[in-house]
């Protein structure tokens, strides 16, 4: 996989903000250096919401997608004819 140079800067744009709201919910104390434990597993879930997320608003994309690409062919009078 080979990013183009606008793809990437928009992948570290996602990146960083993912990485700054999940840091601004999750970190609470900043008198260690030591990442507590539930810091820890709060950043993890976070991140799975976020993929997760992701995922699903791609698939809903896709879905509207093919659903306005056969209104179009039905529209068209595409759809149901033999090749």
């Amino acid at each position: 996989l080979k990013l183009s140079v606008p793809e990437f800067k928009e992948f570290l744009g996602t990146y960083n903000k993912v990485t700054e709201n999940c840091f601004m919910d999750c970190v609470r104390d900043f008198t260690t250096r030591d990442v507590k434990p539930e810091e820890s597993s709060c950043s993890e879930s976070c991140l799975q919401k976020y993929l997760k997320m992701t995922q699903r608003i791609s698939m809903r994309f896709q879905e509207y997608h093919i659903q306005q690409n056969e209104a179009l062919a039905a529209k068209a009078g595409l759809l149901g004819q033999p090749r």
